[in-house]
């Protein structure tokens, strides 16, 4: 009883003090117009250059209903849950500095943002209508969404690659490319619009992070780590926002375990009480406007007396700030992810800190589109997505974690830390700032 009224007085307390939040979430009205700007935006000033860059002028996407190629999925208005039907949509750069052309060969216009190009009346058959724009335009290079490694890019199914093929002539089938890289562009890069609304979403994710690290939350000796993952998810509804993601909360404490590095990742254990002297951690992230955080911070528990955590552990959290830096000041535009993995990891050690770095791109999906540099079980590198070169207007989750042994523990700890950030193509941001001191959650004389 004492850890459900805990809980709810916390639930309480919360609804009061995320008040202001609410004010700044915007409707569901409000999200949609902005959506839908966004995405114009993104159409008129992102995708033209990274199609020149890429030498594709046409880009054929299709889905169907509840089977979406995730990239078509960040292109359909924000009225649209879902592809309808069979959904094909067309983008064509004429050149000549034009802008592009935007067809949907499906029953509907995909909302202003695709122009219907298909009557069914006129024409029954929509692969001969398809064929039929593909053949007007007479593209040099057509870009469909197939790819072996980048699964975000690799859309389109098995099923509509053999029709597509089938109904090309022998010239416009020897004209096909992979939009692999055309892909992994248009979702990486971040518009103007979408960089004024995302330190939002992360000053969202810290508010309920130091919230549900602090008194409002955890009782000491009552409150279970799965207690505090199960508030996370509750507070996101109340704000009308959800989760790409399962929380996670777990604990480092004075005991003989062993950190498990599986274990850390996909075996935490959740019936666990929190107690005075705990290191607890969180993963956590939300979704808002299209786009997705991904943060993990620390909070001490006092033991009765104390009023900060001990210096060892300060000290192990500043190694981990240490290495942020080291990581974010080798970002550089045509540098690979596999490239600054080695480069920090070798500055680190050099500098007395043992790493360990598995940062990824962030955007329209938690784990996104991008470089990836390092896995938590791939720190000598990454086989071509490690290989993939950084661009400029990309935002990232600067996720890491140093290990420091903890002399009055007799054991070593891991600092994981996660903090979202944007690099614009010479220096990187953090979108919110970044854990630099511990949430500190008190404990009572009385307990």
């Amino acid at each position: 009883m004492r850890k459900v009224l805990a809980i709810s007085i916390g639930l309480v307390m919360f609804a009061l003090s995320a008040t202001s939040w609410a004010n700044n979430i915007l409707s569901m009205k409000q999200r949609s117009e902005l959506i839908d700007r966004i995405t114009v935006e993104r159409f008129n000033s992102v995708l033209p250059q990274i199609m020149a860059r890429e030498g594709i002028d046409m880009w054929v996407l299709m889905s169907r209903e509840y089977n979406e190629d995730p990239v078509l999925k960040t292109m359909l208005p924000s009225t649209w849950i879902s592809a309808r039907r069979h959904t094909m949509l067309v983008i064509y750069n004429p050149g000549e500095g034009q802008p592009l052309e935007r067809l949907a060969v499906a029953r509907y216009a995909v909302g202003s943002l695709f122009k219907k190009a298909w009557d069914k009346e006129a024409q029954p058959d929509q692969w001969q209508a398809l064929k039929h724009i593909i053949e007007s335009r007479n593209p040099a290079k057509i870009a469909i969404n197939t790819s072996d490694a980048f699964a975000l890019a690799d859309g389109m199914t098995s099923t509509e690659y053999e029709k597509f093929m089938a109904m090309l002539s022998e010239e416009l089938k020897s004209r096909v490319v992979s939009g692999e890289k055309l892909s992994i562009g248009w979702l990486e890069t971040r518009s103007d619009l979408e960089m004024q609304y995302y330190p939002v979403l992360t000053q969202i994710g810290h508010s309920l992070i130091a919230t549900a690290f602090s008194n409002e939350v955890i009782t000491p000796n009552v409150t279970t780590t799965d207690d505090v993952v199960w508030w996370l998810r509750d507070q996101t509804r109340a704000l009308g926002l959800t989760n790409w993601f399962h929380p996670t909360v777990s604990i480092q404490r004075q005991d003989n375990e062993v950190f498990d590095q599986i274990a850390a990742f996909s075996k935490r254990p959740g019936e666990n009480i929190i107690r005075p002297g705990d290191l607890i951690h969180v993963d956590f992230g939300i979704t808002y406007l299209r786009l997705n955080t991904d943060q993990q911070q620390h909070a001490y528990v006092l033991k009765p007396g104390e009023e900060d955590a001990p210096a060892s552990l300060k000290n192990a959290l500043k190694a981990g700030n240490r290495l942020q830096d080291i990581l974010t000041n080798n970002f550089k535009v045509g540098r690979t992810g596999n490239t600054i993995l080695s480069m920090s990891r070798q500055q680190a050690i050099e500098q007395g800190i043992t790493p360990a770095i598995y940062t990824h791109p962030l955007g329209f999906h938690g784990h996104a589109a991008g470089p990836t540099i390092g896995m938590w079980d791939a720190q000598e590198g990454v086989p071509i997505q490690g290989d993939y070169p950084m661009f400029g207007k990309t935002a990232y989750s600067i996720e890491l974690n140093a290990a420091s042994f903890i002399e009055e523990w007799n054991k070593e700890i891991r600092i994981m830390l996660e903090e979202d950030a944007f690099f614009d193509g010479k220096s990187v941001t953090y979108l919110d700032g970044r854990q630099t001191a511990f949430h500190l959650i008190h404990s009572g004389v009385n307990q």
